[in-house]
């Protein structure tokens, strides 16, 4: 199982634009499902991912992108 991060900005309409990390766990066909389950459902929780996309391939593999939108902190002094 690998996983590895990607970071893109999405643009939107309104002129504004929402920034999100990527995170993409990849598992092999060989791999544990629930195994790859349990480590999703560790992301969501406790990094605040969501899932955005998920792929099954025909050898099996499947591929899962997470993704948390980027807080963006403004001073204040």
């Amino acid at each position: 199982m690998k996983e590895h991060f990607l970071s893109s900005s999405v643009r939107r309409e309104r002129d504004y634009v929402k920034q999100y990390e990527y995170l993409v766990l990849t598992v092999g066909p060989e791999d544990s499902l629930p195994e790859a389950r349990r480590r999703l459902v560790e992301h969501s929780e406790y990094g605040k991912w969501e899932l955005e996309r998920s792929r099954l391939y025909v050898g099996g593999g499947r591929r899962f992108w997470l993704r948390r939108k980027v807080i963006q902190v403004q001073r204040t002094v």
